[in-house]
């Protein structure tokens, strides 16, 4: 038989003890907040879908989400040269939802050269990684009598008094301005710059005569090189392309100050937690090392890279300082 026993004062208290403490067990038991991400993730894109930093993004938006377990989808946001999709990114709540892949034209090109920028490269965003670089190409149009970059770089020298040779660009402060303007400085020449709205219309000119030189994306220009319009003759970076592997590296050619290699880096908005961009990291750090992902990356006329937020951060510094300084020397500006 059960013996029940009167409650004594003590024994009351130690009931009561015992329910509160239950209580705060089962408070702290309650589910901790889910891991992230819980929700589907955004990139924003600042450019018009179809072109290269777009073909990124989707790339990367198609493997990331197996490892993220959660949609990842690619939003286009371009307009006032990548500024308006930077922006947004920028100011987007920063809890791993929204990322930015853009090219270096956002993160040291501009910064560089355009004053007034409604975000900073470094303070605006945490830095996931670098994913691609984009080597540029020198051009020559066919009756230009050179044969190599160093033989260009002489012909700018002599030719420099008349105002130079002229060689087609996208406009101020693009990539292949700064290319030229680099190429001016090594060759000690004076060149002068034409601009273009593009690939198609710059390679039209070279054709027609309207420039000696051009400098375009190894990934546009490849095609019309390799059927003989214009003549490549050296690319940007530490090694040849596979889309032009017979031409050399301006390394190769004896200028190694001709170094400028576009790129596209992937962020988040300051302030995201650490945990989150410590597990974006590792997830696109596999992505990257998969084979399947780096063919389809070279396919572009690209170089598949895995460079981590600190090696990102310093090389945005590092150019920032260096197109700040070419940009003065040639009066680039982009107001």
């Amino acid at each position: 038989m059960l013996r029940r026993f009167p409650g004594s004062k003590h024994q009351r208290a130690l009931a009561a003890l015992w329910a509160a403490c239950s209580a705060v067990a089962c408070l702290g038991a309650a589910p901790a907040q889910a891991a992230w991400p819980e929700q589907p993730v955004r990139i924003v894109v600042p450019f018009t879908p179809g072109g290269a930093t777009d073909a990124v993004a989707r790339m990367l938006a198609s493997k990331l989400a197996p490892k993220l377990g959660q949609s990842v989808i690619v939003e286009n946001r371009p307009g006032a040269s990548t500024v308006i999709g930077a922006e947004a990114a920028a100011r987007a709540q920063p809890n791993g939802y929204t990322l930015m892949l853009s090219g270096s034209t956002t993160y040291s090109v501009l910064p560089a050269l355009k004053p007034g920028l409604p975000f900073d490269p470094i303070k605006s965003y945490e830095h996931v990684a670098i994913v691609a670089l984009a080597p540029v190409v020198l051009l020559a149009k066919n009756d230009l009598p050179v044969k190599t970059a160093a033989d260009a770089a002489r012909l700018a020298r002599e030719r420099s008094g008349s105002g130079g040779l002229m060689y087609g660009t996208f406009g101020p402060g693009s990539a292949p301005h700064l290319t030229g303007e680099m190429f001016a400085m090594a060759a000690g020449a004076r060149m002068t710059p034409v601009p273009y709205k593009g690939s198609a219309q710059l390679v039209t000119a070279m054709i027609g005569g309207e420039v000696d030189l051009g400098v375009d994306t190894v990934s546009s220009a490849a095609a019309q090189a390799r059927a003989g319009k214009v003549r490549a003759l050296a690319v940007t970076g530490n090694q040849r392309m596979a889309q032009l592997p017979d031409v050399p590296t301006f390394n190769e050619a004896g200028l190694p100050n001709v170094s400028f290699v576009g790129w596209y880096g992937l962020v988040a908005p300051a302030g995201t937690p650490a945990d989150v961009m410590a597990k974006l990291g590792a997830a696109v750090e596999q992505v990257m090392a998969d084979p399947e992902v780096r063919k389809t990356v070279s396919d572009l006329a690209l170089e598949p890279v895995f460079m981590p937020g600190p090696q990102f951060s310093r090389q945005i510094a590092s150019e920032v300082a260096e197109f700040r300084a070419i940009g003065e020397r040639a009066g680039i500006s982009m107001e």
